[in-house]
């Protein structure tokens, strides 16, 4: 995996801009955030940066494959680094935490999906509700 953002930028025949280098080192630090999230962090090294150009580079990003989004809950996409590692989404339904786990750890039941409907899931943007451990564990 290409380490730095302007490296994985023109690895992916993109234009290397501050912004666009800004979003992706913010989501790299936050794992998984929405535009508003990603623009706090983003804030930390340059506050002149808008939210809709949080917007526009995550588009862009999202276009060359870089970066995608997933829905957690009713609110705005959230968005992640594509990795190596594919992965989906655990949310609990009560303190909103959000876990990955490889999409290999669910392939059994992608395929029985599948094989029952004839539906074909794109697990890029599978996420499961329930409880987490701790919540689960708190009763």
């Amino acid at each position: 995996m290409i380490n730095s953002a302007a490296a994985r930028l023109k690895e992916s025949g993109l234009r290397v801009t501050a912004q666009r280098e800004l979003v992706l080192n913010a989501l790299e630090q936050i794992k998984h955030g929405t535009p508003e999230e990603i623009l706090v962090e983003v804030h930390r090294i340059d506050s002149g940066v808008n939210l809709s150009t949080i917007y526009r580079c995550l588009e862009t990003l999202e276009n060359s494959k870089l970066v995608t989004h997933t829905h957690l809950g009713h609110g705005a996409n959230t968005y992640h680094v594509v990795d190596s590692d594919p992965h989906l989404h655990l949310q609990c339904s009560k303190c909103d935490s959000v876990q990955s786990i490889p999409i290999a750890s669910a392939a059994q039941a992608i395929k029985d999906i599948e094989n029952y409907s004839g539906f074909k899931v794109d697990p890029n943007y599978l996420t499961l509700d329930g409880l987490c451990v701790e919540c689960k564990q708190a009763g």
